[in-house]
């Protein structure tokens, strides 16, 4: 580990090490390393070759734009940079299909970005690096097709917030120009220039170079006299930019006059069993109603590991969470929720009675939450933890108004939103 924790630290400074190093390095993390020789790719899009080949191009062009356009990005920001460069197509040997566009036959691997963030939550907690790195590791891989996308559908400021509460902006478009200058394609200068036009829609909209795009998006409208009816304000116009709803913030102040002076919390808890969801809401939810899936099955079906009258579990389930918004109660729905669609339904509930909506999200090495479970005394075993992280659908900051990131022992890693300065 100590040899490996130096070479990820080399990243920092002067470390330029090609696609097959870094497989060598970093394959027993991240398997899917080993199958980037056998992943191919469009011909068109990319006449280069395989995945292997293409992250070898792209690696070497990003550190050609770290020694001259990039060479301020130093440190932690350029191992991010270097490490998203390997990992922004890790999902691909596991998205790619053929499919016919048009009449031919093409390779797409449609996806591939999220699935890559998703199945790198995890896994990267193995590795010696800050949570910072990881964090934004993880967020370069899972937007690196945005740029682009924004400016092809003609996007926004409220989409360009929303990218920018996600993912570093600057790296992103660092990341994708070695992405394009590291291939062989016949449109590559109208793809650069797109690349270009993002990165002046960026400054024009004030997200280039913000490390607090947040308080940015916020900061002409602290005019609340209490903290709660603040934070409130801040977290429905930011929503509210988002959606296009409003175009500008000072908005929003009169759409939540009315509601921000009294409003329900809905947390929404988010995490692999063993995670430490239920331990959490405990010590830090006391007044909190809690709705657990687990706690209705082991009502209706006399156990909480018993899957009958899934439909049933929901519904009443669903019940209580209304009942409870309605009557402006503060409320915890407990479960898994590591896929997007079931979270969307209990956040638009919360939205839709006008509740502050906060998404606790847990992010622990598997080895721990493997330990974890079999220390508890209903294990769901290791099979089942494995299967769930791999379909864990990790969160974007958008599904709720606030999120934390919570790791082992509850330690908060990180928090983006309007927060009272109490908040752990």
């Amino acid at each position: 580990m100590k040899n490996l924790e130096c070479w990820l630290s080399s990243l920092q400074r002067d470390g330029s090490p090609g696609f097959s190093v870094c497989r060598d390095k970093l394959a027993t993390y991240f398997p899917l390393l080993e199958r980037y020789e056998s992943t191919e790719q469009d011909s068109q899009w990319h006449a280069e070759g395989n995945v292997a080949i293409h992250t070898d191009m792209v690696l070497n062009e990003l550190y050609c734009l770290l020694n001259r356009e990039a060479n301020h990005i130093q440190g932690q920001d350029r191992q991010a940079l270097i490490l998203s460069a390997l990992l922004h197509d890790i999902a691909k040997p596991i998205t790619t299909r053929s499919k016919e566009i048009a009449g031919v036959e093409r390779v797409v691997a449609s996806g591939h970005e999220e699935r890559g963030l998703s199945y790198l939550a995890i896994r990267l907690l193995a590795l010696p690096l800050e949570y910072d790195v990881i964090h934004k590791v993880m967020a370069l891989v899972g937007y690196h097709h945005m740029p682009k996308l924004l400016v092809v559908k003609n996007q926004g400021y409220g989409q360009y917030l929303n990218l920018a509460l996600n993912a570093d902006i600057e790296l992103l478009y660092w990341l994708e120009v070695a992405d394009m200058r590291g291939r062989l394609c016949s449109d590559l200068d109208s793809q650069l220039d797109l690349l270009d036009q993002f990165k002046m829609f960026a400054e024009e909209y004030g997200v280039w170079q913000d490390c607090a795009p947040f308080s940015t998006a916020t900061r002409s409208i602290q005019v609340k006299a209490t903290v709660v009816e603040q934070i409130y304000l801040d977290s429905y116009a930011v929503r509210l930019l988002i959606d296009n709803d409003i175009h500008m913030a000072e908005e929003a102040v009169s759409k939540t006059y009315q509601s921000s002076s009294s409003y329900s919390h809905l947390y929404v808890m988010c995490g692999v069993s063993g995670s430490g969801k239920s331990s959490w809401i405990a010590a830090n939810l006391k007044d909190f109603e809690v709705i657990s899936l687990d706690e209705i099955r082991r009502e209706l079906n006399g156990g909480q590991e018993s899957q009958k009258n899934r439909g049933r579990v929901l519904q009443l389930a669903k019940e209580r969470l209304k009942t409870a918004l309605a009557k402006k109660r503060n409320v915890v729905w407990d479960a898994t929720n590591i896929r997007r669609d079931f979270r969307k339904v209990v956040c638009d509930y919360g939205r839709n009675y006008g509740a502050l909506v906060t998404m606790v999200v847990f992010q622990l090495a598997e080895s721990i939450l493997i330990k974890r479970d079999s220390e508890r005394s209903r294990s769901v075993g290791r099979d089942v933890i494995s299967d769930q992280i791999d379909r864990l659908q990790w969160p974007e900051f958008s599904e709720a108004h606030r999120t934390m990131i919570v790791g082992e022992n509850g330690k908060l890693l990180s928090k983006l939103g309007s927060f009272d300065k109490d908040v752990q």
